[in-house]
């Protein structure tokens, strides 16, 4: 095992009912790799990221589907029957989606529809506004990855979303821009909305800075939580599936402590940790 599972507390301890937004797991001895996906990462199950949920002082969770499993949504599906009202589930769906499908997977915990136009995603932004007249009326937000420094192109899709939806991964700028830039610029606006929320996650993929601070993610992030403290939510990106070696996987405690000093208050910790997750996904 390449990954690391436990180690030092993080420096401040989180608040109770703290969330992970943004998990995946896999599991090659149950579910195989589907046409059109990339190949799955390592094994990355259930029991794992259990020791890096007690690691962090994490207790509830997001499970995402991942790219290697399309629509097929078993994987994630099981783990939320494992974590049960701890978790909710972002799945991948098609418009074409029968109603009783929704309900099953509302009932389990499903409330969110991934739209992925990078990495082999199964669903992009050309079926986007379609996904979401299908799943608005379940109470599903979505979670929107792309290429952020396309943002000013996809502004008149994003703005017609009905209901809540979040911008992945800090916006997903794969050469990070500046706080001034307009793409930038236009990401606040979308969040100005209010329907719109940011989540920090994987600083490492787009960094060109890269460790220790992240600074060019980490400038980003700040000014976000400037901008709008309660429309930020956060998750590990566990098992962090670009990375497949020791050398080059990410520490998750590091990670968290970043995120946990760019939120600037105890305040802030508790809405991009605790209140915002709650609110978004349901959680009781």
């Amino acid at each position: 095992m390449f990954r690391t599972l436990t180690g030092r507390a993080p420096v401040s301890a989180l608040p109770p009912l703290a969330a992970d937004c943004h998990i995946h797991l896999f599991d090659s001895s149950r579910y195989s790799d589907q046409p059109n996906g990339p190949t799955a990462p390592a094994d990355a199950l259930i029991s794992h990221y259990e020791q890096v949920q007690k690691w962090l002082g994490l207790e509830r969770v997001v499970i995402v589907q991942g790219n290697a499993y399309q629509k097929d949504n078993r994987c994630l599906l099981e783990g939320l029957d494992h974590f049960g009202p701890a978790a909710r589930g972002v799945v991948a769906v098609s418009a074409d989606i029968s109603d009783e499908d929704l309900h099953q997977m509302t009932a389990k915990g499903v409330r969110g529809a991934r739209i992925m136009n990078i990495l082999q995603g199964a669903v992009g932004l050309d079926e986007m506004l379609e996904v979401n007249a299908r799943v608005y009326p379940f109470g599903w937000s979505l979670i929107v990855q792309f290429d952020g420094r396309d943002i000013l192109a996809q502004m008149a899709k994003l703005e017609s979303i009905k209901g809540d939806y979040v911008i992945d991964h800090t916006g997903k700028f794969l050469e990070p821009v500046t706080t001034d830039s307009a793409e930038f610029a236009a990401l606040l606006r979308l969040v100005d909305r209010g329907n719109c929320f940011v989540k920090l996650a994987g600083c490492y993929e787009t960094s060109k800075i890269g460790h220790p601070g992240f600074d060019d993610l980490a400038a980003l992030s700040k000014a976000l939580i400037q901008h709008a403290p309660d429309r930020i939510i956060w998750g590990t990106n566990w098992p962090h599936n670009m990375s497949n070696s020791r050398e080059t996987y990410p520490d998750d405690v590091h990670l968290l402590d970043l995120a946990m000093d760019w939120a600037g208050s105890r305040a802030n910790i508790q809405k991009i940790f605790v209140d915002t997750p709650a609110q978004l996904y349901g959680f009781s």
